[in-house]
């Protein structure tokens, strides 16, 4: 797309999105390649830097992740992070070793003295917190290193070849933990490899639907429309470059919010493309009738989504590419090798069985969660779909606890709605990551009125996050309580008692089942 690259080599590294998202966030495009990639296909990619990531290895035993010394030849600008910054130092003639026990083993934050001299912390102050997560240490910096940070039990936190653009730092600048962190980055990208920051939402939509147009030319494009973020962008993207030769398919099993399924409806009556809404909630209410287990719902909802999608493929007949809503973290976790394998994605799973096309199109692949929101908005796509919450692919059908059926789902989205809607009003949920409400299984005496109620409780779970990998319960306000839970018990016939979870993650996770 012409953009100016910078290169994350990924050695394993919890951060190593994170380091991307972080570089994009600057307006630098940035891709991230397992360690074991061709030195040639690395090459052909041009990088005005390339950024080492950290990883669990230690880089002085048989088996560690490496990476070819030609690397350095290229007189591209470097910098290691961590288990980068060693390899560094291992591959150009220092030496690393395991640090004794009150030695430079180093985890949590840590306070750091930098040296203003050094191009990555000039213009920042010369002391702050850090980030570390190290158990080895540099024992010998290789020739051409200067020492350019120092931490209490470490003194080479980071070294500097400034002549060509090397740098390693044993902190992780890209978290947030780290104070400046974000800056040090930026001196990276701008001062060392001199990035023009010519990576802008509205530049990547352009040249994407130019590629999407030269790909697909006159083919007829298949997509099943979940309603999610990356499924309605993902729409709007080849809606905006292909129109009508796009045949969106959006299987409303009744297990969505209450109104969502009339707003995705609503936010694409007004394009130009083939919208078919399935409304399917019958047959799935009918499959998971007397089902309680949560792993037995899910399924069932996937296979029964398979079912309807390839009912309404065949009517639309023979299709050229099928896509999907695949977006960039779904790839690295799934191809970075022996390098953090995470899990595997199959965004449809299941459906190129049935389907005869020529080829899959990802037109998000390249694109982070936040980018995907910006595109979205780019394409001016409402922003109730673009700023939803994680859903789960299963719906409302794993809010309500135990066994679904319609009524529960009524009483579970009347309440639901009741949460989001005073949470909106009080200017809460700008500031929480995830929240909602769920239907238990659980019935308790109440009373109400003068007459006796045997009803159910519904519980509330609102997030603080930056990451969904840990998360801490959100300390909403008593008074907004209060007035959610008066307007369910009042509002919501069947439901009793309202419950609010505090429970952060770990030990529980974000979802009840």
């Amino acid at each position: 797309m012409g953009h100016q690259l910078v290169l994350v080599l990924d050695f394993g590294g919890q951060y190593n999105q994170l380091i991307a998202r972080r570089v994009r966030d600057m307006g630098v495009y940035c891709e991230v390649k397992p360690y074991t990639a061709p030195l040639s296909e690395l090459r052909a990619m041009n990088p005005i830097g390339i950024i080492f990531t950290g990883g669990p290895g230690s880089v002085y035993l048989e088996g560690a992740p490496q990476v070819d010394r030609e690397i350095f030849t290229w007189g591209v600008p470097i910098l290691g992070i961590c288990y980068g910054c060693q390899l560094m130092a291992h591959l150009l003639g220092g030496r690393v070793a395991a640090a004794q026990e009150d030695a430079a083993r180093e985890y949590g934050k840590t306070e750091t003295h930098f040296d203003p001299a050094c191009r990555l912390f000039r213009g920042l102050p010369e002391s702050g917190v850090t980030w570390m997560s190290h158990g080895d240490y540099m024992e010998k910096v290789p020739e051409g290193f200067t020492l350019a940070a120092r931490s209490g039990a470490c003194p080479n936190a980071a070294i500097a070849d400034e002549k060509r653009g090397f740098y390693g730092v044993q902190f992780h600048p890209e978290v947030n933990h780290t104070r400046h962190g974000a800056d040090m980055i930026r001196r990276f990208l701008y001062d060392v490899c001199g990035a023009a920051g010519d990576w802008t939402m509205e530049d990547y939509k352009r040249t994407a639907v130019a590629a999407l147009r030269d790909k697909i030319g006159s083919g007829k494009v298949l997509l099943a429309l979940s309603g999610g973020v990356d499924s309605s962008v993902a729409a709007a993207l080849l809606a905006e470059a292909v129109g009508e030769q796009l045949t969106c398919v959006f299987v409303d099993h009744g297990l969505m919010r209450k109104d969502e399924g009339d707003q995705v409806e609503a936010a694409f009556s007004r394009r130009a493309v083939n919208f078919v809404r399935v409304n399917a909630e019958e047959r799935f209410l009918a499959r998971l009738a007397g089902v309680d287990e949560p792993e037995r719902k899910r399924k069932i909802i996937g296979g029964e989504f398979i079912r309807v999608f390839e009912e309404e493929a065949k009517k639309v007949g023979a299709v050229d590419y099928l896509a999907q809503g695949t977006i960039y973290p779904d790839v690295i976790e799934s191809g970075a090798g022996d390098a953090a394998v995470i899990k595997s994605h199959h965004n449809v799973g299941g459906l190129p069985d049935f389907v005869d096309f020529k080829e899959i199109v990802e037109p998000l692949r390249l694109l982070f969660k936040d980018e995907v929101r910006q595109l979205g908005r780019e394409l001016g796509l409402p922003e109730y779909l673009v700023a939803r919450q994680p859903f789960p692919g299963p719906g409302l059908a794993i809010r309500v606890i135990g066994g679904v059926t319609r009524e529960k789902l009524d009483m579970l989205r009347d309440a639901d709605a009741i949460f989001r809607e005073e949470l909106a009003k009080a200017g809460e949920e700008r500031r929480l990551s995830q929240f909602f409400a769920v239907l238990t299984n659980m019935r308790s005496v109440g009373v109400m009125g003068d007459g006796r109620t045997y009803d159910y409780a519904v519980a509330l779970r609102a997030v603080t996050t930056d990451d969904f990998m840990t998360a801490d319960w959100a300390r909403i306000p008593y008074e907004l309580l209060d007035r959610v839970s008066v307007r369910i018990v009042n509002e919501v016939k069947g439901v009793n008692r309202v419950l609010y979870d505090i429970t952060s993650k770990p030990p529980a996770t974000i979802e009840f089942e």
